[in-house]
């Protein structure tokens, strides 16, 4: 079956869309906010990016095409099933080995849009701290102390004060810890909207309740990066929009 072909028969999760693939098998996916990366089992596949079996050895999604065998979806990087944006995936496994190699090495640059309580001091800052990131049970929690570098860099886009301060930063992570984003605010008296987690629980009540949204306002905004293949050198960007909540707020 053809990339194109291939495209076509993915069975795309609810709100789930393709917003870029080029012809060498890489595919840009917008994945909306409470959409699964992946199942953990095979009840979560209805909510998945994709509603089909996921093989964890091989990090790929898999299921039968309407005229073919079997088709396999090798995911590239993972969001937080709360948050929306950019996720990449590759429709062969020596190009999802190839841009896998990149992420490892850091080549990978990404920019993410937050909404946080409270306005930063600054417009502009270089985030470094050092964080703890344990799993237990399936479950992920980042403390904001401990040995494991962090970098980011966050810029402020709007702002505004009064009785309820909120800022729409976006931030560049230089170093791809879990939940390090939503860390690295709560730790600078930033919480982001709706962070269950790290947030401010009684603020995020009182927001749900004044502007009618209940989501973790975090979205991968954008993704691009350079990478070999055939003897040439290909670059790939990919955009998705952001949420309309995101502007409906101010």
């Amino acid at each position: 079956m053809s990339a194109t072909g291939e495209l076509l028969s993915l069975p795309l999760g609810r709100g789930v869309q393709v917003i870029k693939a080029d012809p060498n098998g890489l595919v840009a996916l917008a994945k909306p906010a409470g959409v699964l990366s992946h199942p953990n089992e095979p009840a979560d596949e209805p909510r998945s990016l994709l509603t089909c079996p996921y093989r964890t050895d091989g990090e790929y999604f898999e299921w039968k095409g309407a005229a073919s065998g079997a088709q396999r979806l090798y995911l590239l990087n993972r969001l937080d099933s709360a948050t929306s944006g950019v996720i990449l995936a590759a429709l062969t496994e020596k190009l999802a080995k190839e841009i896998r190699a990149l992420f490892q090495r850091r080549h990978i640059h990404k920019l993410y849009y937050a909404l946080v309580f409270g306005v930063p001091s600054n417009a502009q800052q270089a985030w470094r701290d050092r964080l703890a990131v344990q799993k237990r049970g399936g479950q992920v929690r980042t403390q904001a102390s401990g040995n494991i570098p962090a970098e980011s860099t966050m810029r402020v886009i709007r702002s505004k004060r009064g009785d309820v301060p909120l800022a729409l930063i976006s931030l560049e992570p230089k170093t791809g810890r879990s939940h390090q984003l939503r860390v690295q605010c709560a730790k600078r008296h930033l919480p982001i909207v709706g962070d269950a987690t790290y947030g401010d629980f009684a603020a995020n009540r009182a927001f749900a309740r004044t502007s009618g949204h209940k989501r973790l306002f975090l979205h991968s905004f954008e993704t691009q990066f350079d990478y070999a293949w055939a003897g040439r050198t290909h670059s790939f960007s990919a955009r998705a929009d952001l949420p309309k909540e995101f502007d409906e707020v101010w």
